[in-house]
């Protein structure tokens, strides 16, 4: 069974906050996009556990230098209150060069009539550091 156009309209749209929060280097914002109990599985660490906890890894990633990530959506489905997106992603830094690119996976859930990230992975593209 397939999501309507409306819940793929709203995710694009959680997507477009997204980007602009992290374009504000706005963590706290960012984190507030997540379920209550969501997890953020970035690569060649832990699984980082709760808004308060995402809010502080995408702070690094900021602090780090990465200044913009472009997200592009490859497919996006799902069913009642659950939905999955699967995409491309790109870091920048503050003179648009690549920092990172690779891939990401979404679960997606309906938390108090919103749609929520609940379950977000990013694998990278670029060989693993040494």
């Amino acid at each position: 069974m397939s999501i309507s156009m409306e819940v793929m309209d709203e995710i694009r749209a959680r997507d477009e906050a997204f980007t602009e929060a992290y374009h504000k280097g706005d963590a706290a914002g960012l984190a507030a996009l997540y379920t209550k109990d969501g997890e953020f599985l970035p690569p060649n660490t832990d699984i980082v556990k709760g808004r308060s906890a995402i809010e502080k890894q995408f702070q690094t990633f900021m602090d780090m230098g990465v200044k913009e990530i472009k997200l592009e959506t490859t497919e996006l489905d799902g069913f009642g209150n659950t939905a999955f997106e699967i995409g491309t992603y790109i870091l920048e830094d503050a003179e648009n060069m690549m920092l990172d690119q690779g891939k990401f996976m979404v679960i997606w859930k309906k938390e108090s009539g919103q749609w929520k990230l609940h379950r977000d992975m990013i694998n990278s593209n670029m060989p693993a550091p040494h």
